[in-house]
């Protein structure tokens, strides 16, 4: 997508200066500060950017222009009012490779990759990159196969560099690739002592702090955990 916004342009009753002004009238220090330890550069509280995309449904070109910013904020609404199928495969690559913020990523992969037609292309390209931050896009979009549809995925392979690479990857491709780990063991029974295996060999999220009531993401609790609740 363009870097340059027409900031002025109306587009569906709306225009991006409009917007930008709300968003930052929702701007809240306590909410950034917590947000930044997350690596997200915004203070909107996600319910109430998410009333705002309710309201203005699905517009593609606002979308566009909201991504444009380059704002956090105004990127994620953009995200929740765009049309996932309408992107092209090289789109989707550039966006992601200049989405910084982690949630960004998180939603740009959630809820538009994974609804485009161009999702297991984009899958194989990121999952041999470089970049951790695209190669975590990559697993992440593995692990939904590994749960969904596992059919044609080499599961030993994907072990076999879970278990080569995970333990000193950077945090964000560690969490993808833990969570790929974890859904191997949760979903397929004949993989799941390895998977645990390896989860208790390398410790990775251990010691990750889990609130009261939820699910640490530790491989081996989480499997184990999941597969209790299947067998009740």
């Amino acid at each position: 997508m363009a870097e340059t916004p027409v900031a002025g342009t109306k587009v569906a009753g709306a225009t991006v200066a409009e917007l930008m002004a709300e968003l930052a009238a929702l701007e809240d220090p306590k909410a950034r500060e917590v947000n930044e330890r997350h690596g997200d550069d915004h203070g909107v509280n996600l319910s109430k950017l998410r009333a705002i995309a309710k309201r203005l449904k699905t517009q593609q070109d606002l979308a566009r222009e909201l991504w444009a910013t380059g704002d956090t904020a105004a990127r994620l609404l953009a995200l929740l009012v765009c049309r996932p199928k309408a992107f092209g495969r090289d789109e989707l690559d550039a966006m992601l490779r200049e989405s910084r913020a982690a949630k960004v990523q998180d939603w740009l992969v959630n809820y538009v990759v994974k609804k485009n037609p161009h999702a297991e292309e984009l899958r194989v390209a990121w999952l041999a990159d470089p970049d951790p931050v695209v190669a975590g896009a990559g697993w992440a979009l593995t692990s939904e196969r590994v749960a969904k549809s596992p059919e044609g995925l080499d599961l030993p392979g994907l072990l076999d560099v879970i278990e080569a690479e995970m333990k000193t990857a950077p945090d964000r491709l560690q969490w993808a690739m833990n969570t790929c780990l974890a859904h191997i063991g949760i979903h397929h029974a004949g993989h799941r002592a390895r998977a645990l295996e390896i989860g208790e060999r390398l410790q990775v999220l251990k010691d990750y702090p889990t609130p009261p009531g939820c699910t640490s993401p530790f491989a081996p609790a989480w499997i184990n955990e999941m597969v209790r609740r299947s067998d009740r």
